[in-house]
């Protein structure tokens, strides 16, 4: 990893990390937490991968270190992601999600063996998960372990803020989550962030985007379900793992309730 100084402009942020921009054609990811290298690792492997199997993702070019803190040099792909383009014109609200729900079974698509396995990320999220209680834990594993296996690529956080609408179609980012398994486990973590993340406080299109949201997964759940095998039932069985194993991640403390609730509904 390349020791750099200096960063350009902020064009972008999220929870972990911010983005820069890098001379005139690459942007600059930088993770807030100077001890977030194995997470760089992982990301920048995860997309060098995804971008050789021919998805659209962004060229990497390498991995950085700038003020104590470890970045990757992306490719920059220019233009609004697709909850920019929702927003300012909701009617395209349907034609958007299959455009999503298209992406993800193209991805689907492809097999690749140089991937973490989900199941195993999905095991070491519910198992460090200290919100649940023993028997719940026990009741998750039991129902993950009767789940099918699979080799495809799972992105792991494909929702629109994680595609950019460039001017040569839709590009998928973010690739940190990315493992390989059964593709009806990375639907329901597209389902658990469209209807189960909170959206911001204070974001002034918070009650536009709650409201767009519930019609958006519909759009996208039914085109993908016509576009590759599977059923809603089917899907409805990876929830309660998928869910389980997002409270070790960063939810914030509005989605724990919702999350704990929904798990011992399922739980029963």
């Amino acid at each position: 990893m390349r020791t750099m100084t200096g960063k350009g402009t902020i064009i972008g942020k999220g929870r972990a990390a911010e983005v820069f921009a890098w001379g005139n054609d690459q942007v600059l990811k930088l993770y807030k937490d100077p001890g977030a290298s194995e997470e760089t690792e992982r990301e920048f492997h995860s997309t060098a991968v995804a971008h050789k199997a021919g998805l659209p993702v962004p060229a990497v070019d390498r991995m950085v270190e700038v003020e104590g803190r470890p970045g990757i040099v992306f490719e920059r792909i220019e233009g609004p992601t697709m909850s920019q383009v929702m927003l300012s014109a909701p009617l395209r609200l349907f034609q958007l999600a299959g455009s999503m729900a298209e992406l993800h079974a193209a991805m689907h698509s492809c097999e690749v063996p140089d991937l973490p396995a989900r199941r195993d990320r999905l095991e070491i999220g519910i198992r460090a998960a200290e919100a649940l209680t023993p028997d719940m834990r026990e009741a998750v594993l039991k129902a993950l372990a009767q789940l099918p296996d699979g080799d495809t690529v799972c992105h792991g956080d494909l929702w629109p803020d994680n595609i950019i609408m460039s001017p040569k179609g839709p590009i998928i980012i973010d690739w940190s989550c990315a493992t390989r398994g059964h593709p009806l486990a990375d639907v329901a973590r597209t389902w658990l962030l469209n209807r189960l993340t909170q959206v911001p406080v204070g974001l002034p299109e918070r009650k536009l985007i709650d409201s767009m949201r519930a019609l958006f997964h519909s759009a996208y759940l039914s085109r993908y379900l016509q576009l590759r095998p599977g059923s809603r039932k089917q899907i409805t069985a990876w929830l309660l793992p998928v869910v389980a194993a997002r409270l070790h991640e960063n939810a914030t403390e509005e989605e724990w309730p919702k999350l704990l609730r929904f798990i011992e509904n399922r739980i029963g």
